[in-house]
Formats: structure tokens, sequence, C-alpha cells
């Protein structure tokens, strides 16, 4: 196979294009001139596939100078292929520092041509998506990518040094862009007026005007939350969506688009569980982990199936420590999602309610997200990795909240054993003194009050409420004169519907399945059928 000329040996080679690269090229220039969204998405998500499977499956796309010729120069769709050549680059080789620049330019060049000039076309919503979370998957690659100092040679550390002058996925300047879409696609202004019920009717198109700021700007609110997320900022992570909400789903576009949608509720999500808002936390990965269960059946022959069901695994993970912290969060669930939880963790729920800091550890670990720092590392000083610090940063911040709460699981079902104990009886149950006693139950009484979501497009607001299956407080016997711990179980009782409900769909399912014809007899009805 041909080379990739000029790039990385240093002379112009020779690159041959074949015929049916450069036909797919010159019929996708030409379907984007005629905004033709069916055939658009056909050659983006189909057909660009099979041609890299079949001519590029470990090997970068020819580079637009290659392609130039076929599509009159466009200097619009040339920015458009690069960012696809980069995307392809990124999954398929790996990339250099070189490739990781141009990039950045690429991206710089393209969303300022698209902030800067009249926009008339019309481009798939999934294509605009995926523009925003390669931007941000390769600003946080990068941020890895500088980390790993110590194994660099002198010369590649100097050039690391230049694109930190130049500020090559600072981050900063990400965040500045994504800012600047949403504020030139005006969607805030239009997200305030309706809610994004016109958006949803129109499926993102609107008659006689372009969709791409519009959407490039809904999509940059969950990218704002990402970074913001990514930094640990988390309270600027919820600010940032606004006037999104994940708690009113009406008008939410994202479900059009399932990879937005679980970028959207798994940042959201875990921006609460990092603040101990675990109700709220529950209710994010509840409402998505319930929306996958239901379509990713249509999902099965995409290429991100597999980081689908990625993404669902870590979501399971958090919401286990959701209601491993806070088991009164399990009311708002799904009883389809509590059957999915249960058959994944329930070892490891046991273990995390008996206090195992390992168990939360490991679930943590394999669940967050990839950390980033916003400063460089020091290139003249760095000998370890500096990626971890990020992550060790934030794993330190939340055991240490797992730890302030280590003995509150054994004090709880010490509780729910009585009506009523006293002080003396419960400190040496506990193996503790009364003063350590007391520590624990002002402790606990703390922890079961958190702020809950109460209505409105602000996700940080709410109103402080008791997360709690019990309810208790100290009192004087007066008749022994002794304190008392009161004990008022507030426990609902169990219903069995939706456990039924569940049941008897699964039931009717299955009878439908059996009803069908045999997969053999129905193919060789098709061609009598077509004959008829």
């Amino acid at each position: 196979m041909a080379y990739r000329g000029g790039y990385d040996d240093g002379y112009e080679g020779f690159f041959q294009v074949p015929d049916y690269v450069k036909q797919w090229a010159y019929f996708f220039y030409r379907h984007i001139r005629e905004r033709n969204i069916p055939e658009i998405e056909s050659m983006y998500e189909v057909s660009f596939l099979k041609l890299s499977d079949r001519f590029y499956k470990a090997a970068p796309w020819p580079e637009v100078k290659y392609i130039a010729e076929v599509v009159d120069q466009d200097h619009v769709f040339c920015l458009l292929y690069k960012e696809m050549y980069f995307r392809h680059l990124y999954a398929r080789c790996q990339p250099t520092l070189r490739d990781r620049c141009d990039s950045w330019d690429n991206y710089c060049d393209l969303f300022g041509l698209l902030l800067t000039s009249n926009v008339n076309m019309q481009l798939p919503n999934i294509w605009l998506w995926d523009m925003v979370d390669e931007f941000l998957y390769q600003f946080q690659s990068f941020c890895q990518y500088r980390g790993k100092v110590q194994s660099m040679s002198p010369e590649e550390i100097e050039n690391l040094k230049k694109c930190e002058v130049k500020k090559v996925w600072n981050t900063i300047e990400v965040l500045n862009i994504l800012q600047a879409l949403v504020d030139k696609s005006g969607i805030v202004a239009e997200l305030e007026g309706d809610g994004g019920a016109r958006l949803c009717e129109l499926k993102g198109y609107y008659p006689q005007s372009s969709n791409v700021l519009r959407m490039l700007g809904y999509f940059s609110l969950t990218g704002l939350m990402r970074v913001h997320c990514l930094v640990g900022d988390y309270y600027t992570a919820l600010k940032a969506v606004y006037p999104l909400n994940l708690h009113e789903r009406t008008h939410l576009f994202t479900p059009c688009i399932l990879g937005a949608h679980i970028t959207l509720f798994y940042y959201g999500g875990f921006s609460y569980l990092m603040q101990r808002r675990y109700l709220d936390a529950a209710r994010c990965f509840n409402a998505v982990l319930l929306h996958i269960y239901r379509v990713k059946g249509e999902y099965r022959s995409s290429p991100q199936f597999e980081q689908i069901l990625k993404k669902n695994e870590q979501m399971y993970q958090l919401l286990a420590i959701c209601l491993a912290l806070c088991p009164a969060a399990a009311k708002s669930l799904d009883e389809n999602v509590l059957m999915q939880l249960r058959e994944r963790h329930s070892e490891n729920m046991a273990a995390m309610g008996r206090g195992d800091i390992d168990v939360y550890d490991s679930l943590f670990r394999d669940a967050c997200p990839k950390f980033v720092t916003s400063t460089p590392p020091a290139y003249d000083q760095a000998t370890t990795n500096t990626n971890q610090l990020a992550f060790r940063a934030q794993l330190n911040s939340f055991l240490l909240e797992v730890r302030s709460q280590q003995t509150l699981p054994q004090l709880k079902q010490y509780l729910l054993l009585y009506s009523s104990i006293s002080l003396t009886r419960l400190a040496a149950l506990m193996d503790c003194d009364e003063a350590a006693l007391r520590q624990q139950l002002l402790c606990l009484k703390n922890k079961q009050r958190q702020l809950k979501w109460d209505g409105g497009k602000d996700m940080t607001a709410g109103t402080w409420t008791v997360a709690s299956d019990l309810e208790f407080h100290i009192d004087v016997d007066p008749e022994s004169g002794s304190e008392m711990v009161m004990v008022s179980d507030t426990q609902q009782v169990a219903t069995y519907a939706p456990f039924l409900a569940h049941h008897i769909s699964r039931f009717e399912d299955i009878i439908r399945d059996l009803s069908l014809p045999p997969p053999v007899a129905a193919a060789a009805a098709a061609p009598a059928a077509a004959r008829a």
C-alpha cells in the first residue's frame, strides 16, 4: 500500500487514491452542497466505514491535498474532510505530536469559520455531535499524552513546550471554543423560550435554516459539562449545562442520539455523586440506564455498541455506589434497573454495606472519568507519569467521604432492631464510649440530609431533605433519667406491582417471539411473495 507521502518520511512520496475513494469524496461533497441529509448521513455513517475497513483498516486516509481537486478545492469541505480524517487516524493509528497539533489547528479553523461566517449548509445531527465528542476526546487524549513526560526524548519535550506556548489543546482555549459555539448559536435563549419543544418537534432541522451552529451549540452545553467534570469542578459542570435539565426530559433532544444522551447523564450523574447528592445522582443514572435497556437492541450492529455497553456497566457501578451510601435512593429506581443492578453487583453492594473500602475503591477506579490536569507538567522536573495526580486527587476525595461514614452501616443496623435503646446500651453494642457514639449519631444525622432537586432549570438548585429509611432522636427517659435513642421506622412497604408488570411484559415478548414464523420458512416465503 502506498505510504503517506511527505508526512513522516521527510519528502513528497507517491500516493495513489483508489477510484472508490475519489467517487465517495465527489458524491459526499455534492450531497453536502445539495443539503441532502439522508444521503449525507448514509455516506458518513455507512460508506465511510466500509471504505475504511477495505482500504485503510490500519492506515490513515489520504491527506486532503489528494482529495481537494475532486471537490473543486472547496475550503469548507476540506475542513470537514480533515475532521473525519483525524478522527479515523486517532481510532485506527497511533497519532504523533504533529498529528495532534494539526488536528487542533483544523478544529480551530473549522469552528472559527462556522463562528465568523454565514453558515447555510445542513449536516446530520449525529455528525455534529461526533464533532464535539471527538474534539473533547482529542483534548483528553492530549492531556494524557503530555503527562507521560518521563518516557519522552528531549526533542519531544522541546516540541511539547512549543505546543504549550501556542496553547495547543489548552483547557481554557477548549472551554472558550465551546462557550463561543453556545453563544453564537443562540441555543440558550431558544431553550429558555420553549424548553426545546420546537427543536425536538423538527428533529433539529428547521426549514430554510442551517442546523449546524444551533446543534453545535446544543451539544457544546454537554461538552462544557464534560470538561468541567474532567478537571474536578462538579458544581460548575452542572451550572454549565443550563438550561438543559436531566430531571425534565420531556423536550430533551439527546435521546435522539444515544452517545450524546449517555454522555450528558453520565457526567451529570457523576457530578451529583461527587457532591454527595445521591438521590439526584441515582435519578440521573436510572433514567439513562432505563433508556439503554429499551433501545440497545437497535445498536447491536453499530460500531459504537461496545462503547455503549462499557458506559452502561460503568453507570451501574456508580449507581451501586449511590445505593451503598444512600439506600433510600433505591425507592426512585425503575424495577428493571433495580433487577439489573442486583444481578450485577449484589455482592459488591453487600460488601460496601459492611464498609469495605476496597470495593468502593475498585468500583470508583473502573467507573470514573479519565480526569485531566488543567495545567501542563513541569517538563524539566517531571520523573513520573503525572496523569495519576488528577485521578488520585479525586479518588482520595471520594474515599475520604466514604471513610467518614464507614461505621454508620453497623450503627444503622443496630438502630433498625430497636424502637428505643439507651445510649449506654448502644455504646456497648458499638464497642465505643458514649462521646464517640454521640459523634457517630450526629454524623449519621448529617449524612442523611442532602440537597435534592426541586424543580426549575438550574440543576445545582435544591432543597435539603432527609434521605433515609429511618428517623431517630435522643430523649431522656422520665423514669430512669437515662438518655435514650428513640427510633421511628419510616421504611415504606414494598409494592410488587412493578415487578409483576415487568414479568408480564417479558412473558408477552416470549409469546410474540414464539408466534413468529421460523427464519427458514420466512426466508423461503420471501421469493414466493416476490414472484406473486
